[in-house]
């Protein structure tokens, strides 16, 4: 995907913000560990020198959760460590299913690293924990729905906004992942239908890159920075796409564009034949 672009923008509307997602790096408890026989550390790494290389000026990096594989405090360590060999830019996370949201949110403090809402240029970014202890699927618990309502509500300078979670809310055509959406989204989607200055709804979760739009919200899925899912397959099924991120370009009318990027000058070895991991 080259880019997506909300609206036509006046030569005033440019003025913006950058914001870069990526996600599901899913980092073993040692540099060491592997996902389908491919290093999550260093396909992690690629990405963010992809990231270096392809976007000059960032305001706002995101990390929609699965960060670690088996939710260990090492993880978290060396992915904060990583990122800031690369970026000095603020840094904002949220757990997915196979993370410890207790330890990120001990770590976030320490670490230096937002994990609810950002102001960004003009618009707000709010971060959800979709995450079920000892589950796979995702679920928004009444104390998220009732911080996101709050946020909305307090919005009195209509700021658009931009929503992330981990789980996706809709199904994204792949049976095996979809039966692990959240489910509870028509709650969410109830009380996003009542704020317009909603613009963006994005995740992570099926590895794989996704574009929708629901009434006058855009959705968006980003690929993982390790192995990819095929789109649009009943069972578990690894895909050839390389590791990439998503870049947002936030301009403060509430337009925006995005696009995604991915890895192309490095090979890996990845069990392509696996039944799922």
């Amino acid at each position: 995907m080259d880019s997506l672009t909300s609206a036509s923008k006046t030569p005033q509307a440019l003025a913006g913000a950058r914001v870069i997602q990526f996600t599901d790096c899913h980092l073993g408890p040692v540099e060491s560990e592997t996902l389908l026989g491919l290093n999550t550390d260093q396909s992690l790494e690629d990405v963010l020198q992809l990231i270096q290389r392809q976007e000059p000026h960032i305001d706002q990096l995101l990390c929609t959760g699965d960060v670690a594989s088996e939710g260990h405090a090492d993880g978290y360590l060396r992915f904060h460590q990583l990122v800031r060999r690369y970026f000095k830019q603020p840094l904002a996370w949220l757990p997915g299913n196979h993370d410890s949201a207790e330890i990120m949110s001990a770590s976030a403090k320490s670490l230096n690293i937002d994990s609810r809402s950002v102001s960004v240029g003009n618009w707000l970014i709010v971060m959800l924990d979709s995450s079920v202890p000892g589950h796979v699927y995702g679920h928004l618990e009444a104390s998220e729905l009732d911080y996101l309502s709050y946020v909305l509500r307090h919005n009195h300078d209509n700021k658009p906004v931009m929503v992330c979670l981990h789980h996706q809310p809709v199904a994204v055509g792949s049976e095996w992942i979809d039966q692990y959406i959240v489910k509870n989204a028509p709650a969410l989607f109830d009380l996003l239908d009542q704020y317009p200055q909603v613009k963006i709804l994005s995740w992570g979760h099926v590895h794989q890159e996704f574009v929708a739009k629901r009434k006058t919200v855009d959705l968006f899925a980003t690929p993982s920075t390790c192995v990819q899912f095929k789109a649009g397959c009943k069972k578990f099924t690894v895909d050839t796409l390389m590791p990439g991120y998503r870049w947002f370009q936030l301009n403060d009318d509430g337009s925006f564009t995005t696009g995604v990027n991915r890895v192309t000058d490095k090979s890996y070895v990845i069990d392509y034949k696996s039944a799922g991991y």
